[in-house]
């Protein structure tokens, strides 16, 4: 019989290279042990509302009468929504052509684009151009949007720190490029040293690689931490020098859970700089309603914005955002909600503060319960999460842990948390996951669980992990408490 098209071996070598690890070995037994009626804690990917986050009360009434405008038209409307979300809704449902239900401009609702501009603007200090913000269906599908635009062969490299999002890695793979990684260091606070970027380019040049453009993740995910103005400058003089494209993943800005190093959007520290290199270094920024306090992940609503992109440039990346039509009208109106959320006077204004503050003053909470947690475990080594949702804690294996990893056929971090998801439900990422140093694991969790299940977590994750490397050691461990 002759070979079809969808054969295994005979689809796209591309889709087969591709790897993502948050949904990936671990993901697939979790689910398969909850069919089975155990309880699983899903702390595998940032997904705030499964973990029990209850949604901001305002862009959820607002969407509400957007999606049902008859709503507007009862008379009784007033008793049930708060009049600065009724007038909300309608200033919504006026920028579009006929509802949530009809097509909207392939870059996205243009009033929602000039909210968002107003935003980066009140952000960073600099005006910002609406017809240079494109809205997308989550920051996900805005990367890949670039990456493709970006590459154009297998001799095409992107900088990607390690360890990183494997969106990163997967998209790349799709696209057929290269990922050219740059190691973060653990010991200074998963910090950035401009001379491991220059070597990993040179690396990649010596394998006759062009590098075209480089990611940075602010705040990091999986690491935690916060890019310092020093850090930015270092990169975007980088970039200027080496003629490379700056993608800004800057989807946590709003999850910064200590005072020292507040998030700075690359784009003020570019501006800030003046030029030349505020004029030259091309610079893609991302942003997201699935994170900060709003955790909308399943709206998929999300932005990025062109600095120093030339005109045909951006008419190209039109042209492919148009195959689309149209990103999903809902997620922009979270989107404006987000950008532009009620204000000092307005009738919701208290009740969303007080929500959105308690939400980011519990993660801070949790945070740290989970950053204490773990440095209480034998052979665990935890950074603290100065922003985004995770923690990323190493886990210093014994050999013969290593061996039986190798017996079993696992790489040593997955045969880890196959048995930490086996004992205890906690659904976690292996660092392989993420990429890190030879011989060095590690495993990705979010700080998401409620924070009055924390305790009992971290409690379930030590007893497992104390009782591991007692199995797998000579008795001797560390602890950083």
């Amino acid at each position: 019989m002759s070979r079809k098209a969808l054969d295994y071996d005979q689809i796209n070598e591309n889709v087969k290279r591709a790897q993502y690890a948050v949904r990936g070995e671990l993901y697939l037994r979790a689910s398969e042990l909850q069919k089975e009626g155990k309880k699983i804690i899903f702390t595998n990917v940032g997904n705030p509302h499964a973990l029990g986050q209850k949604p901001l009360t305002f862009p959820r009434q607002v969407v509400a009468l957007c999606q049902a405008p008859f709503l507007l038209d009862d008379p009784n409307v007033g008793l049930v929504f708060p009049a600065d979300a009724i007038a909300k809704a309608k200033l919504y449902l006026s920028y579009t052509a006929g509802g949530l239900g009809a097509y909207s401009d392939s870059r996205g609702l243009p009033g929602i684009r000039k909210e968002v501009a107003e935003f980066i603007g009140r952000r960073d200090g600099y005006p910002s151009d609406p017809e240079l913000i494109y809205l997308t269906d989550g920051a996900s599908k805005g990367v890949m949007q670039m990456l493709q635009t970006i590459i154009r062969g297998n001799g095409d490299g992107i900088l990607v720190p390690v360890p990183q999002y494997p969106l990163y890695s997967a998209a790349i793979s799709l696209f057929g490029g290269a990922l050219v990684p740059y190691y973060l260091e653990e010991t200074a606070n998963w910090g950035l040293d401009v001379n491991n970027l220059r070597q990993s380019v040179a690396e990649a040049r010596s394998k006759g690689i062009t590098v075209r453009a480089m990611v940075i993740i602010n705040p990091g995910n999986p690491t935690g931490q916060c890019l310092s103005v020093e850090n930015l400058q270092q990169i975007l003089r980088y970039c200027h020098q080496e003629n490379l494209v700056l993608l800004g993943d800057e989807v946590y800005q709003q999850n910064v859970y200590q005072d020292e190093r507040p998030f700075i959007s690359s784009r003020k520290v570019l501006l800030d700089m003046g030029p030349p290199i505020s004029k030259e270094v091309q610079l893609i920024s991302f942003h997201t309603v699935s994170k900060g306090f709003l955790g909308e992940c399943g709206q998929r609503g999300g932005y990025f914005e062109m600095t120093n992109i030339p005109p045909e440039t951006v008419d190209e990346i039109y042209k492919v955002a148009s195959i689309s039509l149209s990103p999903n009208v809902p997620g922009q109106i979270f989107m404006g909600t987000m950008v532009s959320p009620p204000k000092p006077g307005d009738i919701s204004y208290d009740r969303f503060l007080r929500e959105s503050n308690g939400i980011l003053e519990s993660l801070r909470k949790r945070a740290h319960m989970m950053t204490d947690g773990f440095n209480s475990c034998k052979n665990v080594v935890c950074n603290f999460t100065e922003g985004a949702m995770y923690s990323f804690p190493q886990i210093k294996l014994p050999p013969k842990a290593i061996q039986a990893a190798k017996a079993a056929g696992k790489v040593p971090d997955v045969f880890y948390c196959l048995k930490l998801l086996e004992a205890t439900g906690i659904s976690t990422v292996p660092g392989s996951g993420f990429g890190q140093k030879e011989g060095v694991f590690h495993l990705r969790t979010t700080i998401l669980p409620a924070e009055e299940d924390m305790p009992a977590i971290m409690e379930s994750f030590k007893k497992f992990n104390d009782g591991f490397m007692d199995q797998y050691e000579d008795g001797r461990g560390y602890s950083r408490m």
